[in-house]
């Protein structure tokens, strides 16, 4: 192997490390926005090569302040960055009076137990994920360190031991010895610990030994799995150096070891290059198979190359789109690690990460949750056209195939062109399937009772039986209130009530069946679409019958269709984690199937956003369209985003705060593609996505408003900052302003009576509702 790469002309090395790149990263080259935080400038080495390095100086701060590391992490958080790097140098209190002095003041030993402190304090008050790069240290050191930062890191610089000796850049410099820093990966891999390494290149090494180190830290690699970038740096003469006038390796000696570390190391590794150390050749060093280029502060300067500006960000995304990439956002772990979090960081660390990622483990790339009124900036692609693979999976849906889980994620992984092109498509075949026209019905929420026996770890509405465990009020309608908000809802123009609640203990399978039979003798007009899966499981094991038999009696008594709630995440993988107690996958498909057999239909949803990621939302639209191409019984799909802000997995630092806006209209766009010809109409939550994300969600595949609601309080009970009712003459207003044409609906898609459309428009105010308090025995 070795024979080969020294030998192997440079195009051809670069083009086999440029396939294996993109095969294992795609389009995307990554960075991380990040704020430099130099803790210390002193250090016992003495580096040739070095500018970072300080002596002493009268009147000087040996190490920066808490204060100043405060000062400098929240300048970041507010330039957007989610690192905190600490550039420091090494054990400088075994060299330095002065540094044993400050430490004393500071109340510390050493200087690593000091940056333990400074960065549990950033992560506590600014939420930036400290990155730790302090040299050699102890299996404790590293140990400690890991309770408070999201990765650490240390350049083997090369495993050329010569480079030791006298003469030798690294003569006089004991933490720079191959063993020493082999030692540090080792321990971190024991450790668990996301790590970065890698090699500085032109200061005195041979391409053998290049290697050498290359395949070194890959066969660390090979046994923990825990090295997630590989930094290839070349050398700059700085003044005031012993290698002041020493050569700096050229461009073709870089593109050489890029080459060759890709090769080496493989697709999967991230393999990174400074962008400030070869400024104008950006296109270049993607071409060798790059995929990373590093960390980019648009606040503090690069305080080991002070002499390199950073580039502009908007630079860098120009550069990068015109190598045929996409610049996208990484926090100071890479994704790998950031969807294990429970694996790979302190509990602590694992919250924020979970806080400030996206579900392929990216950073977010915007400030938008699902709830939130203002929506973000969404930027004009730069690349010029959609990757060809991906048109060509996006063609295949188009045309009915059912794609397998890998195409689907392809298509979550979607971004600038290439997210265009998906949501045109997507928007395509709605206007060939559904035409121009947007639907919406009038309906009412309600909701029986927020009492609920279940403990599902995302849900803020329902609440303990006791008033011990209460987080609020609880209720449990009686019949007459029920009645009345359903007599109500008529008079204003509604078709449809729909009703759900959490599961009382104190409820049993007659309990739904007396609600259906209250509003029918009542309001024998109004369609009655109630009770998700899991409480008709949970009505059918109270009653001892068969789910064919229950809801059998159900439709007797007036139910006419059910909603796809309690679904989730129809992947068992993920409802272990969010709601172990309730129905698994199995067991809400055929609540699903047995209704659709009985000419119950059902709508269908997912809620996404919190745990789960793009796998786990292909296995989910993969079930849905097997299901409805056997029984044709879903009426349509509801992308439902995570509303985190009074989840109580969010709170417990479980869970992501909602997906980005990106995932969320890329749900709509791709499930429109994945779910035709079975599922045609594709529904817009306007709660989750507020009504102008509801609108470019309409220009991104979906079709459908869904329902005015006047009492929405399960996504109010999360957080939305949404209204709780979206009356008729505002969904049409917001309709024809994408330029479409709105429509009034029944539950079934049918046109509604013409009196109720004409009681819809300027209905009265609703009365207050009366919340009737719980009481001991169950609803009859």
């Amino acid at each position: 192997m070795q024979d080969r790469l020294e030998t192997m002309p440079l195009d051809a090395l670069m083009a086999e490390a440029a396939a294996l790149r993109d095969a294992a990263h795609g389009r995307t080259i990554s960075y991380s926005r990040k704020v430099f935080i130099p803790l210390t400038k002193l250090c016992r080495d003495v580096c040739h090569y070095c500018t970072f390095a300080e002596s002493p100086r009268p009147g000087r701060s040996v190490y920066l302040s808490r204060e100043e590391v405060l000062a400098i992490a929240r300048a970041g958080a507010a330039a957007g960055c989610t690192e905190a790097l600490f550039t420091l140098g090494d054990k400088p209190e075994l060299r330095w009076r002065q540094a044993r002095e400050a430490l004393a003041a500071l109340g510390h030993e050493t200087t690593i137990s000091y940056l333990a402190e400074v960065s549990a304090l950033v992560l506590k008050e600014t939420g930036l994920l400290p990155h730790a790069n302090p040299g050699v240290m102890t299996r404790a050191e590293i140990a400690a360190l890991r309770e408070v930062s999201a990765s650490q890191g240390i350049m083997l610089e090369s495993a050329s031991a010569r480079l030791c000796e006298p003469g030798g850049v690294h003569h006089g410099s004991p933490d720079k010895h191959p063993e020493a820093r082999l030692e540090v990966l080792r321990l971190a891999g024991e450790l668990r610990v996301p790590f970065t390494t890698g090699i500085l290149i032109g200061i005195g090494e041979t391409r053998a030994e290049r290697i050498e180190a290359l395949r070194a830290i890959g066969e660390i690699q090979a046994r923990y799995g825990h090295v997630q970038e590989v930094i290839i740096q070349n050398f700059r003469a700085k003044p005031r150096t012993r290698l002041a006038e020493a050569p700096e390796p050229d461009l073709d000696d870089l593109l050489w070891t890029i080459a060759a570390a890709r090769i080496v190391l493989g697709g999967a590794m991230n393999i990174q290059a400074p962008p400030n150390l070869s400024p104008g050749v950006y296109q270049r060093l993607v071409a060798a198979g790059l995929n990373d280029w590093g960390g980019v502060s648009p606040v503090t300067p690069d305080h080991v190359n002070p002499e390199a500006p950073w580039p502009h960000l908007e630079e860098l995304a120009a550069r990068t789109a015109e190598a045929g990439k996409v610049l996208v956002q990484r926090l100071p772990a890479y994704p790998d690690y950031v969807r294990s979090p429970d694996t790979w960081f302190a509990p602590d660390v694992a919250a924020a990460v979970r806080r400030a990622s996206d579900a392929e483990g990216f950073a977010r790339g915007d400030d938008w949750s699902p709830g939130e009124v203002v929506l973000p900036r969404m930027p004009a692609p730069r690349l010029a056209a959609a990757d060809a693979g991906l048109v060509r999976v996006v063609d295949r849906a188009a045309g009915g195939t059912r794609l397998d889980a890998p195409d689907i994620m392809r298509l979550f992984a979607a971004r600038d062109a290439d997210q265009a092109h998906v949501a045109a498509a997507a928007d395509a075949l709605r206007a060939a399937v559904s035409g121009e026209t947007v639907r919406y019905v009038v309906n009412r929420n309600i909701n029986y009772t927020n009492i609920c026996g279940y403990r599902c770890r995302f849900c803020a509405f329902s609440k303990g039986k006791t008033h011990e465990a209460l987080r609020g009020p609880a209720y449990d309608l009686d019949h007459a209130e029920i009645v009345r908000r359903a007599e109500e809802a008529w008079a204003r123009g509604a078709t449809e009530v729909c009703l759900q609640g959490g599961i009382h203990p104190d409820y049993t399978g007659e309990t739904y069946i007396g609600i259906c039979e209250a509003i029918r003798a009542a309001v024998p007009g109004m369609h009655i679409h109630a009770f998700s899966p899991l409480e008709v499981t949970q009505g059918a094991a109270t009653l001892g019958l068969s789910l064919r038999d229950y809801l059998a009696r159900l439709k007797e008594a007036g139910l006419g269709t059910l909603p796809g709630t309690a679904a989730e995440i129809l992947d068992d993988e993920i409802r272990a984690i969010i709601c172990p107690d309730k129905v698994n996958t199995a067991e809400w498909l055929e609540v699903a199937r047995t209704a659709h057999g009985l000419g119950l239909r059902t709508t269908s949803t997912i809620m996404f956003g919190h745990v789960e990621g793009p796998l786990n939302w292909a296995r989910h639209l993969l079930a849905l369209r097997d299901l409805q191409a056997e029984t044709g019984g879903f009426s349509e799909f509801v992308p439902l985003p995570f509303v985190h802000m009074e989840a109580p997995m969010y709170l417990r630092g479980q869970a992501r705060r909602g997906p980005t806006f990106r995932e969320a209209l890329l749900m709509h766009s791709v499930a429109r593609l994945v779910l035709h010809p079975h599922i045609t109409n594709i529904q817009t939550s306007w709660v989750k996505m507020g009504p102008e994300g509801a609108a470019l969600a309409l220009q991104a595949g979906a079709n459908d408003l869904g329902g005015t609601l006047m009492n929405e309080s399960i996504s109010r009970a999360a957080g939305t900052q949404h209204g709780q009712e979206f009356a008729p003459d505002r969904m049409e207003a917001l309709i024809r302003g994408i330029g479409r044409l709105p429509q009034q609906r029944t539950t079934l898609y049918g046109p509604p009576p013409q009196e109720q459309q004409s009681r819809s428009y300027g209905a009265e105010e609703l009365a207050p509702v009366v919340q009737t308090a719980p009481r001991r025995k169950a609803v009859a």
